[in-house]
C-alpha cells in the first residue's frame, strides 16, 4: 500500500478517496466565534503516511457546513498482503481548524477532531461506497509548529480556555448534533474478481481476556510500564503466514465482572485518538460456559471461572484483527487445520526495562512466556463459521509446542530475534549518518514526522526498544519466568473468537439432501382418494340396510323356531304381519329405526346438502317425497348386494379391530417369536392404511430381527416413498446402507434425517457413527456435538415441564389441604356443639370404644410379627417387603442416558446388532464412563445375540430399576431356569414404573405359574394383562387358569374373547373343546376339537387330554347305571 507520488498506477489499483463536507465542525477558537468566520481544512492519512490535504475552506459559523469536495488516492497492490493491511489499517481523516492571522506568530493550526473510514466494503466486491463518519474531537491539544510550552501558558487564560471548552461540550450535547464527514470511496475495477470474491475468505480474530493471571503479573508497582502481547500466526496465502500481534492488552483490577456488550476494539490505535479505537456495530456477546467451543465447561471449571471472573485481576485486548485470505489461503488454512488442530496463541510480560536488554544483548528468552493451545478443529465441521472458548494457557515449552501443535518455531521469539536486529542495524548506522541528519534536518522537518508515525510506541506490529538504562528490572522479571507451573498453579486462561466470513466447509441445505433422497428412493403417487362424505354417507345407508336384514332374517329364524307355522301354509301378508308382530314385541322396530336414524341423517346431510330447517309446508311435503323415493331405491341397492353375487360389493366389511388393536398384536406376535402371524398383522395394517410409513417401518424392524435384510431394506424403502420425511425409516436406510457399504447413499440418508425438524439426538448421533466408520473424525465429532447439544435442550425441557408439573400438584396439594381443614374445622365445631348437648357416655360404651383401638393407634406387637414373617415370606418368594417401596431402590448418581446410550436403544428395537454394538463401545470409552443404562442396553444386545448367560451377568450389578429385573427374568426365561424368571419378573412389577415390555413380562409371569400350576397366581396376572393390552394370548391365558380352577363358564366367556380376536389359534379351540366336554356340550366339542386339529394343534398334552376326557365321560353313564342295579 503506497501513496499516489511515489509508484506507478501501472501495477496498482487507484482507490479514491472523496472527502464530499462537514456536517457541525465545531470550532475550538474563541477568535472564530467573533469574527463569525471558521476556517478549516481535512487531511487524509493511512498508517502515517499522508495522502493529501485539502485546501483551506472559509465558511460563516452559522452555516454549519462545510464543502470541502477534496479527492486524493490511494495505491494498493492487489496481493492479499496489501489486502490484509487495507482492511487492519482504515483511513484517517483529521479536521485541522486555521488560526486568524494575528495569531499567527503563537500556532498555526489546531486539530478539530478525527474521523475514520473503514475499506472493507471494498472488498466484498464493491466499487463503491460513501459513509457519514463521526468526527471525534481530541483529547490533548495538538496543535502544529507550537513553540511555547505548556508551562509559559497564563493560568488565567488557561482556566478561561478550559470552561469555554465545557461550555461548547455542553452546547453540543444539547443541540444533539454529532460532527461528522460525509466520504465516498470508489474503484475504477473491483479490487476482487467474482471468481476471486467466492474463493477469499475473512478471517477474524479476537482476543479477549485473560483471567486468574499469576500474581507474580501484578508484583511490579504501578510506576513501571508493562506491555501484555499475545501472537498467532494464520495463513496468508498458499505459501505464506502471517503474524497477528496483540500489543495493547491492560492490565484490570478484579473486584468485578468485564461488562457483556462491550465494544472490540481496532488492532492499530497508536494514531487513533480515543474515541475512534471501537469498531463501530461490533460487539463482544457472553455466551453459555456449556455452549463454548473452548475448554473449562465442566461442572467445577464453572464455578471456577464464575468465582475468578468477578474477584481476580485480569489482562484485558478485546482487540479484533482481520486478515483476507485469497483461494490460496484459505486452502492452506484447511490443510493446516486438518494437519493440526491444536494452534498455539503465545502472550508475554514485559517492562521496557526487560525488554530494552532483549533487544541490546539479542536473548530470545521470553519472560512471562505462555502459550494456549487452541482447538481450530470445529472451524472443519459443516456450516460453522465461528468458535468462542477460553483455553488454558501453559507455561511455554518447545516440547509441549511440537508436541501438540506440530511446530518447532516460536512466533514471539522470532518476532523478539527481527527487532533485536533492527536495533542492531540502527545503532550501527546511527554514527556515520549523524552529520548528513544534522545537515539536512531543516528539509526534511515533515517526511521525519512521517516515519515517526509509522514506528510509533504502541504499533501492532513492531517491538520498540526503550531507555537502556534500567537492567535490575529485568533480571528480576527474568527471574520471575524461571517458576515451571507459573500458569498452571494460577490456573490462567484466556477468551478468544475466530470468526470466518465463510465456512470452511458448507453444510448442505435441507433442499438439496431432499433431491438427493428423491432420487435414490421417489415418492409414490399419492393415493388416490376414498370415497366422498357423500358417497360414504350412501355406503353408510347400505351398511345399515344389510344390518337390519340380517337382524330380520334371525329374527324370523327365532319364530319358526319357536312353533309358528310354516310359511308354506301362510301368505306373503300373513308372514309379514307376524314379522312385525314379532319384531314390535322384542322391541327390535324402535331399535332397528334408531339405528337407521344416523344414516339417514348423513344422507340429509352430505347427499342432499340440506342443513338449515324447511318452513314451508308445501316444500317439505315435496322433499320428504323426494327424500322417500331415494331412500327406498337405494335400499333396493342395498338388497341387490346382499343377495346377488354378481355384484362387487363396494363397501368394505365393517372393521371389528382398530389399527391400534392390529398393531398391538404384530408387536405381541414379534416378541413371541410367531414371525408369520406378526407379517399377516402387518400386512393387514399397510392394506388397510397404505399411506402411513410407520406400519411399513415397523414391518422391516420385524425382518431385520429374522436376518432378512433385503426384505428389511424394501420395507425401509417403501416407507421413505410413501413420506419422504419419515426420519426412523431415513435412519434405517442409513444404517442398512452402511452394513452393505454404500456409504454416500447411508450419508445421504442420515444427512436427510438429521436435517428434518425438530432435531434428533438419534439421527446425529447415528450420522457420527457413520463419520466414524469412514474415519472421518471432525466430521464424527461435529455430529456428536449437535447430539450433545440436542439432548441437553431437551433435558433442560423436560426438566421445565417436570417443574411445573411439581408446581401445579404442590397447587392441587394446598388448595386441597385447605379445603380439608376448613371441613374438619367445621366437623369438630359441629362434634363440640353435639357433645355439649349429649349426656355423659355409660362404661360399657367406653369399654367397648377403648377396645376398638383407632387407625392413628400404633400396631399391637402381634401384628408386627405378621408382618415381619409375611416381608420375610414375600423375601423368600423373590418379592420386595411390603414395608419397603421399590423406589428407594436407587440408581448409581450416573447420567441417566447420553447421546450413544439413545442410539443404542433404537438400534436396538430394531435390531440392527452391529451399529449398536460400535454406540455400546463409544459409550464405554466415553470421558464420563458408562451411564446407568449402558448394562441394560448391553445385556438386550447379548439378548438379541441369544448369549443369555452373558446377559444375565451383564445385569447383575444393575438390578435397581423395573427394566433391568424383566431382562433379567427374560434371560433366565430363555435358559429354562423359570424359578429364577419367576421371582425376576415378581420384581419388576413391584415397581411404580413397569418395564417397557411389561405385556411380554405378565404373559411368561403368566405362563411360569401355569407351569407350576399356580393357577390363582395366574389368574390375576392374565387378568391384569387383559386389563392393561387384550389380546388373543391373554385372553387364553385367563381362560386357561379358569378352567384349571374348575370356573368353567368363566373359562369360556375368556376364550370366546381370545378366539374373536384370532379365531385361527389351534390352542382356543382346543380349551374350548375341553370346557364344552365337561359342560356336557359333546357336539359342539367335536366340532371345535376338528377345528383345532384344523389349524394343525402342535400341543400334545392337549390332545391326551380331550382323548382322556371324552373316554371318561363316555363310560360314565355305564357306570352310573352298574351303579344303581347294584
Amino acid at each position: 500500500m503506497e501513496t499516489a507520488e511515489s509508484i506507478e498506477e501501472t501495477n496498482y489499483k487507484t482507490i479514491e478517496v472523496t472527502v464530499v463536507r462537514g456536517n457541525y465542525l465545531p470550532s475550538s477558537l474563541n477568535q472564530a466565534k467573533k469574527t463569525g468566520v471558521f476556517q478549516s481544512s481535512v487531511q487524509v492519512e493511512v498508517d502515517g503516511n499522508v495522502l493529501g490535504e485539502s485546501e483551506r475552506k472559509e465558511v460563516e459559523q452559522v452555516a454549519q457546513r462545510v464543502d470541502y469536495d477534496f479527492t486524493c488516492g490511494l495505491l494498493c497492490r492487489g496481493d492479499a498482503e496489501a489486502l490484509s493491511e487495507l482492511l487492519s489499517k482504515p483511513l484517517i481523516l483529521t479536521v485541522r481548524e486555521f488560526l486568524p492571522e494575528e495569531k499567527k506568530a503563537v500556532a498555526r493550526t489546531s486539530v478539530v477532531g478525527q474521523a475514520v473510514v473503514d475499506l472493507l466494503p471494498l472488498l466484498q466486491g464493491q466499487c463503491s461506497f460513501s459513509a457519514k463518519v463521526p468526527v471525534n474531537p481530541v483529547i490533548a491539544s495538538s496543535a502544529k509548529n507550537t513553540t511555547p510550552p505548556q508551562s509559559s501558558l497564563n493560568v488565567e487564560t488557561a482556566v478561561k480556555e478550559r470552561q469555554k471548552q465545557l461550555a461548547r461540550k455542553v452546547l453540543l450535547k444539547w443541540r444533539n448534533r454529532q460532527p461528522t464527514l460525509c466520504v465516498r470511496v470508489s474503484v475504477t475495477d473491483p479490487l476482487l474478481s467474482e471468481a476471486e470474491l467466492s474463493s477469499s475468505n475473512l478471517l477474524r480474530v479476537t482476543v479477549e481476556t485473560a483471567f486468574s493471571i499469576p500474581e507474580s503479573w501484578s508484583l511490579e508497582s504501578g510506576s513501571t510500564p508493562c506491555k501484555y502481547s499475545a501472537a498467532l500466526e494464520v495463513p496468508l496465502t498458499a505459501q505464506k503466514d502471517q503474524v497477528l500481534l496483540f500489543c495493547e492488552g491492560q492490565l484490570k483490577a478484579g473486584g468485578q465482572r468485564e461488562q457483556n456488550g462491550r465494544q472490540k476494539k481496532r488492532p492499530h490505535q497508536a494514531l487513533l485518538v480515543p474515541a475512534n479505537h471501537f469498531l463501530p456495530d461490533a460487539f463482544l456477546q457472553a455466551q453459555p460456559v456449556e455452549e463454548e467451543d473452548g475448554e473449562l465447561t465442566g461442572a467445577e471449571d464453572q464455578a471456577f471461572r464464575k468465582t475468578t471472573e468477578i474477584t481476580k485481576n485480569r489482562v484485558s485486548w478485546d482487540t479484533e484483527m482481520p486478515c483476507f485470505l485469497d483461494a490460496g489461503g484459505t486452502s492452506r488454512l484447511r490443510q493446516k487445520i486438518t494437519e493440526s488442530r491444536l494452534w498455539p496463541l503465545e502472550i508475554m510480560r514485559l517492562t521496557k526495562a526487560a525488554e530494552t536488554k532483549m533487544l541490546a544483548e539479542g536473548n530470545l528468552e521470553i519472560p512471562f512466556h505462555g502459550v494456549a493451545f487452541v482447538d481450530m478443529g470445529r472451524l472443519l465441521f459443516p456450516g460453522v463459521r465461528c468458535i468462542r472458548g477460553a483455553y488454558s494457557i501453559h507455561n511455554f515449552s518447545e516440547a509441549e509446542l511440537l508436541k501438540k501443535a506440530k511446530r518447532s518455531v516460536s512466533v514471539l521469539k522470532e518476532h523478539v530475534k527481527f527487532a533485536a536486529d533492527q536495533v542492531k542495524g540502527r545503532t550501527g548506522s546511527a554514527a556515520g549518518s549523524h552529520k548528513a541528519r544534522a545537515r539536512g534536518a531543516k528539509e526534511s522537518k515533515e517526511p521525519a514526522k512521517k516515519v515517526g508515525k509509522a514506528d510509533m510506541p504502541g504499533s501492532q506490529s513492531r517491538m520498540v526498544a526503550a531507555d537502556v538504562g534500567a537492567n535490575g528490572g529485568a533480571e528480576s522479571e527474568l527471574h520471575l519466568n524461571l517458576e515451571a507451573n507459573m500458569y498452571a498453579e494460577a490456573r490462567t486462561y484466556i477468551i478468544i473468537e475466530i470468526t470466518l466470513e465463510k465456512p470452511l466447509v458448507s453444510k448442505t441445505p435441507a433442499e438439496e439432501l431432499s433431491t438427493r433422497v428423491r432420487a435414490l428412493i421417489p415418492p409414490k403417487p399419492p393415493h388416490p382418494a376414498g370415497p366422498s362424505r357423500a358417497e360414504r354417507a350412501v355406503l353408510d345407508f347400505h351398511r345399515q340396510v344389510g344390518n337390519v336384514v340380517t337382524h330380520v332374517s334371525d329374527q324370523y329364524g327365532e319364530l319358526l323356531a319357536a312353533g309358528c307355522e310354516p310359511s308354506e301354509n301362510l301368505s306373503r301378508e300373513q308372514m309379514y304381519v307376524e314379522l312385525m308382530g314379532s319384531l314390535n314385541d322384542s322391541g327390535r322396530y324402535f331399535a332397528f329405526k334408531e339405528q337407521m336414524k344416523h344414516s339417514v341423517v348423513r344422507i340429509v346431510r352430505d347427499k342432499m346438502q340440506r342443513t338449515e330447517p324447511i318452513d314451508d309446508p308445501q316444500e317439505l311435503r315435496r322433499f320428504v317425497s323426494k327424500l322417500y323415493v331415494y331412500l327406498v331405491d337405494e335400499m333396493h341397492v342395498a338388497h341387490n348386494k346382499i343377495y346377488s353375487h354378481d355384484v362387487v360389493d363396494d363397501s368394505p366389511d365393517e372393521i371389528q379391530l382398530s389399527s391400534s388393536q392390529l398393531r398391538h398384536f404384530a408387536r405381541e406376535a414379534q416378541l413371541i417369536g410367531d414371525h408369520q402371524k406378526a407379517v399377516e398383522h402387518y400386512q393387514e395394517l399397510v392394506v388397510r392404511e397404505p399411506t402411513d410409513a410407520s406400519h411399513k417401518f415397523e414391518w422391516g424392524g420385524l425382518y431385520m430381527l429374522t436376518g432378512d435384510y433385503m426384505k428389511a431394506r424394501e420395507c425401509f424403502h417403501d416407507a421413505v416413498s410413501v413420506q419422504q420425511a419419515h426420519r426412523p425409516s431415513l435412519m434405517m436406510c442409513g444404517v442398512l446402507a452402511a452394513m452393505f457399504e454404500g456409504h454416500e447413499e447411508a450419508r445421504t440418508f442420515l444427512e436427510r434425517a438429521a436435517s428434518i425438524e425438530p432435531p434428533s439426538v438419534v439421527a446425529w448421533t447415528l450420522l457420527g457413527l457413520h463419520h466414524e466408520i469412514q474415519s472421518e473424525s471432525i466430521l464424527a465429532e461435529s455430529a456428536f456435538l449437535e447430539a450433545r447439544r440436542q439432548l441437553r435442550a431437551n433435558e433442560g425441557k423436560k426438566q421445565t415441564r417436570s417443574g411445573e408439573e411439581v408446581e401445579e400438584e404442590a397447587e392441587k396439594e394446598t388448595k386441597e389441604t385447605n379445603e380439608e381443614e376448613k371441613e374438619t374445622k367445621e366437623t369438630n365445631e359441629e362434634e363440640e356443639e353435639e357433645e355439649e348437648e349429649e349426656e355423659v357416655v355409660p362404661d360399657d360404651e367406653e369399654k367397648d370404644t377403648a377396645a376398638c383401638p383407632s387407625p392413628s393407634d400404633k400396631k399391637d406387637p402381634q401384628c408386627r410379627d405378621q408382618d415381619q414373617e409375611q416381608d420375610q415370606d414375600s423375601e423368600v418368594l423373590g418379592k420386595p417387603p411390603v414395608n419397603v417401596s421399590a423406589s428407594s431402590i436407587s440408581a448409581p448418581a450416573k447420567l441417566s442416558s447420553t447421546i450413544y446410550t439413545e442410539a443404542a436403544h433404537f438400534l436396538l428395537q430394531n435390531s440392527a446388532l452391529q451399529m449398536a454394538e460400535r454406540a455400546l463401545s463409544l459409550e464405554l470409552l466415553s470421558d464420563a464412563g458408562p451411564s446407568v443404562s449402558y448394562p441394560l442396553l448391553l445385556a438386550r444386545l447379548q439378548l438379541l445375540r441369544a448369549d443369555y448367560r452373558g446377559a444375565a451377568d451383564s445385569l447383575r450389578e444393575a438390578l435397581f430399576t423395573s427394566e433391568a429385573w424383566a431382562l433379567n427374568g427374560h434371560c433366565h426365561f430363555l435358559l429354562g431356569a423359570f424359578t429364577d424368571a419367576r421371582k425376576s419378573y415378581e420384581w419388576s412389577l413391584t415397581f411404580p414404573q413397569p418395564p417397557s415390555d411389561c405385556d411380554l413380562v405378565l404373559l411368561r409371569l403368566g405362563s411360569i405359574y401355569l407351569q407350576q400350576e399356580k393357577y390363582e397366581q395366574a389368574k390375576g396376572v392374565y387378568l391384569r394383562a387383559c386389563e392393561e393390552s387384550p389380546s388373543c394370548l391373554t385372553w387364553l391365558g385367563l381362560g386357561t387358569a379358569c378352567y384349571r380352577l374348575e370356573e368353567l363358564c368363566v373359562a369360556e366367556e375368556a376364550l370366546t374373547e381370545a378366539n374373536h380376536r384370532n379365531w385361527q389359534n389351534a390352542e382356543v379351540w382346543a380349551y374350548l373343546s375341553l370346557v364344552c366336554l365337561r359342560s356336557g356340550r359333546q357336539e359342539e366339542a367335536e366340532q371345535f376339537h376338528k377345528h383345532a386339529k384344523r389349524f394343525d394343534l402342535q400341543e400334545e398334552p392337549l390332545l391326551k387330554e380331550f382323548s382322556e376326557l371324552k373316554e371318561k365321560l363316555r363310560f360314565t353313564p355305564l357306570a352310573s347305571c352298574f351303579g344303581n342295579s347294584s
